[in-house]
């Protein structure tokens, strides 16, 4: 029998909000994810200038680590399981703007390089100093089984402490992300019908 999974902490963005563990935190009237994630990026009082580079999709995944985890998690054996349904089709779109005209033909660099989803993984494993086993599923929808699968065998198999799972999506300005903290010990126990039902 496998042992019980349990959830920490969680933390979702959405609609110009952010809150941890059902408690709003940061409230925002912007009326683009780009004003969002600027004022975001000032309340949560971050010094990372490399952030205003980044794509949107990664923006929104670095906002969402930067809610859930704090400075004692960075460094730590911490596995990152992350999902969404759009893939980076937001930056790829912008990409295929980019050479779409043999006449105005500019390929950027600067977006080329977002155009895998897995990159903000990458962005958040930089930020948070993570070395650990890290992954991005594409779905339709959220698939709970198998993440749930993967940081039980992830913990079971001593590969990580604790699990970063979620969902981090962003399509043309609209966006939504779901992060919680899995662990093998706590009090309140992994439940896969309310995380179905907060992301969707």
């Amino acid at each position: 029998m496998r042992e019980k999974l349990y959830i920490s902490k969680y933390a979702v963005i959405e609609n110009g909000s952010i809150s941890v563990d059902n408690q709003e935190v940061f409230k925002s009237e912007a009326e683009t994810f780009s004003g969002f994630a600027k004022l975001a990026y000032q309340h949560l009082n971050m010094t990372y200038p490399k952030f205003f580079k980044m794509d949107e999709l990664s923006k929104l995944a670095v906002l969402g680590a930067e809610s859930l985890l704090n400075k004692d998690d960075e460094g730590q054996d911490i596995a990152l399981v992350l999902a969404n349904k759009s893939s980076s089709l937001h930056t790829d779109l912008k990409h295929q703007e980019s050479i779409s005209d043999a006449s105005e033909y500019y390929p950027s660099p600067a977006v080329f390089v977002y155009t895998l989803a897995n990159i903000c993984l990458g962005e958040v494993s930089i930020r948070h100093r993570l070395q650990s086993e890290n992954v991005f599923f594409i779905a339709p929808s959220y698939p709970v089984a198998l993440m749930e699968n993967y940081a039980a065998y992830l913990l079971a198999a001593k590969k990580a402490k604790k699990v970063l799972c979620g969902w981090v999506e962003y399509y043309k300005g609209t966006y939504k992300l779901v992060f919680y903290m899995v662990e093998s010990h706590g009090t309140k126990e992994h439940n896969k019908i309310e995380i179905q039902k907060i992301i969707n």
